[in-house]
């Protein structure tokens, strides 16, 4: 008897989490939010409309604003040693292309465009839904 609970036991620990099924619509959304945070990091504008609908997305002068604040509520609440934004302005004068102060500044984050990508992300992520339909939709054209 032991030794059969013992066996149900072992296959029990090792059991694999079940499949993760993701949605072809689920894949779509997570790709469309990349791919226009990207463009955004890369200072384009993110602008879709739907059939009768106005213009909706993000600019990147909104997406400006948006890091902007982040930096400057980290910079309030003490959240960034050193000087990490006279830095940073000074390696944008003499034109740095990869800034250690901007990591300083923003914090790190694993994202393929660091914290500017997760800011990015947050911006578009409620827009996500709206602009598929709006692919959808030209598509259909």
């Amino acid at each position: 008897m032991n030794a059969a609970i013992d066996i149900a036991q072992h296959e029990y620990d090792n059991r694999l989490p079940p499949p993760v099924s993701e949605s072809a619509r689920e894949d779509a959304r997570a790709d469309w939010i990349f791919d226009a945070a990207e463009k955004l990091c890369n200072k384009g504008d993110v602008l879709f409309k739907r059939r009768g609908e106005a213009w909706q997305g993000v600019t990147a002068k909104q997406f400006a604003l948006a890091v902007d604040e982040y930096a400057n509520n980290r910079l309030a609440d003490c959240k960034v040693d050193g000087p990490a934004l006279g830095w940073l302005l000074i390696e944008a004068r003499y034109g740095c292309r990869n800034p250690e102060s901007v990591t300083e500044l923003t914090g790190y984050s694993s994202h393929r465009f660091g914290m500017l990508g997760e800011i990015a992300e947050a911006l578009l992520e409620p827009l996500a839904d709206e602009a598929l339909i709006a692919i959808a939709e030209d598509n259909e054209l």
